[in-house]
């Protein structure tokens, strides 16, 4: 929980205040611009939800936050209201999980809901509010992980869903030896017809992407928006394997389309074929010059 004693001086006067235990993940600056946004390197409250929407949405980032670092002076009656917003449905069938766990540096988790079988992209938090709403969505029967870093509470959830977990061999560790399907290779897996598993080796060697209905592309930590520098890429900062890899694996993705990219860390994108297919080249060009 949050302590109104290490409540940032650098927040506004009201009822949410996010504390010094922040760790700068950028979960609620882009779940919640209207009311968090970036001062030295952590996150504060500079405007205070003004109506119910903004409130609501506050009330989102607080539980998504992977640290308990939001807090509010009063304590919250309409909290429960703001847990069963979970999932929040981003577009069509495709939802952000929120809950975003600390051992995964606040990483996104996606659900996607299909009439065959649903799959959840890598792991939020286990949570008893998000495992109640996604048991009633119809559960999880697979659990598609894209690289190692974000793989939060898996087995919690594999434990509880009975659920397949994938991931690339070249990113087993102790912890996920015993996932189910483990991808080998750089060729693309087709684990149904609407969904792709495509290697990308670069920000780690095993890392892959997931491409749903040639529209949602689930790219973990391998490509994002940068709001600042408005520029979908891969960044050099944190690429823990081969930056001339992630280039290469930047470029193959030029053969897919798609309408969405949505990360486990930085922003979301989304434009029509046309201007992601410009924005990606744009993006590989800024890649080859770093």
């Amino acid at each position: 929980m949050a302590h109104i004693n290490l409540r940032r001086p650098q927040n506004t006067d009201g009822d949410f205040y996010v504390d010094t235990t922040c760790i700068d993940c950028d979960t609620c600056r882009w779940m919640t611009p209207e009311v968090f946004n970036r001062t030295g390197e952590q996150s504060a409250v500079y405007h205070q939800p003004a109506n119910e929407t903004e409130r609501l949405r506050a009330l989102q980032a607080l539980l998504a936050c992977p640290t308990s670092s939001i807090g509010t002076v009063e304590k919250p009656k309409d909290i429960k209201f703001a847990q069963d917003s979970f999932p929040i449905l981003v577009a069509e069938n495709v939802y952000h999980c929120g809950y975003h766990a600390e051992n995964s540096y606040g990483a996104a988790s996606y659900l996607i809901v299909r009439p065959e079988e649903n799959v959840l992209v890598d792991s939020p938090r286990f949570a008893p509010p998000l495992v109640k709403k996604i048991e009633e969505m119809g559960g999880i029967q697979y659990m598609y992980l894209t690289h190692r870093d974000d793989v939060a509470d898996h087995q919690k959830y594999r434990d509880y869903f009975k659920c397949d977990r994938i991931l690339h061999a070249d990113e087993i560790s102790g912890s996920t030896r015993s996932v189910e399907i483990k991808l080998t290779g750089t060729e693309p897996y087709q684990l149904a017809p609407d969904l792709l598993i495509i290697p990308v080796p670069g920000h780690t060697k095993g890392h892959t992407v997931l491409l749903y209905k040639d529209k949602f592309l689930f790219t973990g930590d391998h490509l994002a928006w940068d709001d600042d520098d408005q520029i979908l890429a891969g960044f050099p900062g944190v690429c823990w394997y081969s930056w001339s890899e992630l280039i290469k694996s930047t470029y193959r993705l030029l053969d897919y389309s798609f309408e969405w990219v949505l990360p486990g860390h930085g922003r979301r994108y989304h434009a029509d074929t046309v201007t992601m297919r410009h924005k990606l080249k744009e993006g590989i060009e800024w890649m080859e010059q770093q």
